[in-house]
């Protein structure tokens, strides 16, 4: 058994062609540059890239199979260079069952399996070739057609307040759409973490895991996860989420929550940070206000503690995020240590201040054991860390 590390939600921006996919998504975002940086900056040992059944990505994907640049495996996934690809998609369920939209994520172990799947959505969805579109089916339909095909289905940033499940999807319980048993893993999302949804009770059943859903080649990463496995491929990640044969996740790699764009309650109209429990604005007397993360997963908790033994949450600020480690600088780290996952886990100080000041060195080492002090975020805005 290894470990490899992992980012499960990574969107495309645009095709080779230029054609559009995450519509919201930065135009570098394509299919070969997020293989290129995934693999030989950021040292991803496997990725999930959730826009793979727009038709032209399917297409690029075999291209790149018949060139000899992806692997097809016997175990799932295609392989390239030290990178694993899991096919996957991002889809928005708004059903009768639905108080809002709700996001989830669903892979598959081949691309003939994607395909087949993409072609299925494309008779319930208006326009297939986009990120994140309406399927107009139900929940459960939708479950048992991944389950059918051998795939993985995992409700996406289940708190966000906007278009997740526990945002706006339901009342109180994922039964009210979902069918519990067909799901394979909850991703927790940027404004949350393990200790944060510890005493949600339906929660306790399932692994959690951490994404960057990156919209920007440097979101990569912002968000992963430890696993153990025995090779990067589909076959041992879903052997991981159901911890099997003692494959599982070790460590969830995240933003300190407070860092997360949705954490705090704030008013949807001037943007001011209120108390969780706010009707009115203090500021302009808005009620339009946004729910924070943080009273939202309080409505949902119990008094119960949580059965699952859960592996570490570690907060961890991107090396993007720190203040002072510009680009010139944070390509001489590179130079040195070939990835950012190398620079995370396995440099220790004394190495870093060899190749950067004792300063930079010192807030990058406290960074990766989160020991920054944080402003909250809310609203759609981050958060930010606190210089001294």
């Amino acid at each position: 058994m290894k470990d490899f590390y992992a980012d499960l939600h990574i969107h495309i921006g645009r095709t080779s062609s230029g054609r559009a996919v995450k519509i919201t998504g930065s135009k570098m975002l394509t299919l070969t540059r997020i293989l290129e940086i995934a693999s030989t900056r950021k040292g991803l040992d496997i990725i999930g890239i959730i826009d793979c059944h727009a038709p032209e990505i399917m297409d690029e994907m075999v291209g790149m199979i018949e060139q000899g640049e992806l692997k097809e495996l016997v175990q799932g996934g295609l392989r390239y260079q030290d990178t694993t690809l899991i096919p996957g998609t991002e889809i928005e369920i708004y059903d009768q069952h639905c108080l809002g939209p709700i996001h989830v994520l669903a892979y598959f172990p081949t691309l003939s399996l994607m395909r087949e799947f993409s072609n299925w959505m494309s008779h319930h969805m208006k326009n297939i070739h986009l990120s994140s579109q309406r399927i107009y089916c139900d929940g459960q339909t939708l479950q048992q057609k991944v389950r059918e095909l051998g795939g993985l289905f995992i409700p996406a940033h289940v708190f966000t307040p906007f278009k997740s499940l526990f945002g706006k999807g339901v009342h109180r319980s994922l039964t009210e759409v979902f069918d519990p048993q067909l799901i394979d893993a909850i991703e927790l999302g940027l404004s949350s973490d393990t200790d944060m949804v510890s005493h949600i009770r339906e929660l306790q059943a399932y692994t959690f895991v951490s994404n960057s859903d990156a919209h920007s080649l440097g979101k990569i990463a912002r968000e992963y996860q430890k696993l153990r496995l025995s090779d990067a491929n589909f076959t041992e990640l879903k052997m991981a989420l159901h911890e099997q044969q003692k494959r599982a996740i070790t460590a969830n790699y995240g933003l300190n929550p407070l860092l997360g764009k949705y954490y705090q309650t704030v008013c949807a109209k001037c943007g001011e940070q209120l108390c969780n429990m706010a009707t009115i604005c203090t500021n302009c007397e808005s009620t339009q206000i946004i729910k924070g993360v943080s009273l939202r997963i309080i409505e949902l908790s119990e008094q119960l503690t949580d059965k699952h033994v859960r592996p570490p949450y570690i907060h961890q600020v991107p090396l993007e995020f720190i203040p002072g480690l510009g680009p010139k600088m944070m390509e001489r780290l590179l130079q040195a240590f070939d990835t950012e996952m190398k620079i995370l886990h396995r440099i220790s100080l004394e190495q870093l201040e060899q190749i950067v000041p004792y300063k930079i060195a010192k807030v990058i080492d406290l960074a990766r054991t989160g020991q920054l002090a944080i402003e909250a975020g809310g609203g759609g805005t981050y958060g930010k860390i606190q210089s001294e």
